[in-house]
């Protein structure tokens, strides 16, 4: 475990990533009665369950990102400094679980409630978060931890 000082700071993060994700489906809402309603294709039952499948997967990424966090007694949002770095539970197999969970989320939401504009802005929405958190946190964990970073880079893919 790596000690932080008081004055440390985390990855150079401006915008809060949640709010990005929130926005673009307030933007899918708007547009589903603005532009013109997208439907999910199929049977209506099929796509309501596999959207709240899909939904409840995203969850479960986020959710247990978020315990990890707690029990390691870290700050999940990215401004804030990473004491330690969290290789276990999601993160043996997605570097951005908390990330993904909420992309899922937004699919299957859009799904679930027969709206295409949400589930098509989850793309959008991730790409945003790449560019905005995902490539300066990245680049805040590569400085502080090194080369034990660079092993984890090489070991588990970023998002899926």
């Amino acid at each position: 475990m790596t000690q932080t000082n008081s004055s440390e700071h985390g990855a150079q993060v401006r915008f809060p990533p949640p709010l990005v994700f929130l926005g673009f489906t307030l933007l899918a809402v708007a547009f589903q009665y603005v532009v013109a309603p997208a439907r999910a294709p199929g049977e209506r039952a099929i796509s309501a369950i596999g959207g709240l499948l899909i939904l409840v997967a995203g969850l479960g990424f986020v959710a247990s990102a978020r315990i990890l966090f707690k029990r390691t007694g870290q700050n999940p949002a990215p401004w804030k400094p990473s004491p330690e770095l969290i290789l276990k539970g999601p993160y043996r197999f997605t570097r951005n679980p908390m990330y993904l969970g909420v992309t899922l989320f937004e699919l299957g939401l859009g799904l679930a409630v027969n709206n295409l504009w949400i589930s098509l802005f989850a793309a959008p929405a991730l790409l945003t978060v790449h560019f905005i958190a995902v490539l300066p946190e990245e680049k805040y964990l590569s400085e502080k931890f090194g080369e034990s970073y660079k092993a984890y880079l090489a070991q588990v893919s970023r998002y899926l």
